[in-house]
């Protein structure tokens, strides 16, 4: 049996985490890992207390048809990459690594392009996380230096979305 690599193990824990999400239009499921130990665990849905989507049975930013990427005021749920961060100390995500992974909820599939939106990026980039590794593919997936999101600075441009 061939043994997995180390970014597709914590991307295949990430993807389980995923499973808890509460979102009907799409979850992610994130990981942060420091010296390959799991420091924290996050999953898209409502703040706590409150109804999640699977439990109202609509999506209001689907409902509105509102594109990916915009108008993130009108979602109920707080990301993965969010939860993660909440559940863990500053002093231990410095030089750590997030793992995320998306999937669409009507077809499975991952989705296409992932990417934190600009909140989460501000709040990775305020927690200390070193590289961002997104799931592409079962097998694929992307490495992102975060001080590249200081470089290039998104919330300069005019581009919507991600």
């Amino acid at each position: 049996m061939e043994r997995r690599d180390k970014f597709n193990y914590y991307l295949d824990i990430a993807e389980t985490v995923l499973e808890r999400g509460t979102c009907i239009r799409r979850n992610f499921g994130a990981i942060i890992v420091k010296n390959d130990e799991i420091i924290s665990t996050g999953y898209s849905g409502a703040p706590r207390g409150r109804a999640n989507c699977n439990d109202l049975g609509y999506c209001i930013r689907q409902k509105l048809n509102i594109p990916r990427g915009q108008n993130y005021e009108k979602c109920r749920s707080v990301h993965a990459e969010a939860n993660c961060i909440i559940s863990a100390s500053r002093r231990d995500m410095i030089g750590s690594i997030l793992y995320l992974v998306g999937k669409e909820m009507d077809s499975g599939d991952y989705v296409k392009d992932a990417s934190s939106c600009a909140m989460c990026k501000r709040m990775i980039l305020n927690a200390g996380i070193e590289r961002v590794i997104i799931r592409d593919s079962a097998d694929k997936y992307r490495a992102i230096e975060v001080n590249r999101w200081v470089e290039d600075d998104d919330s300069l441009g005019e581009i919507l979305g991600y």
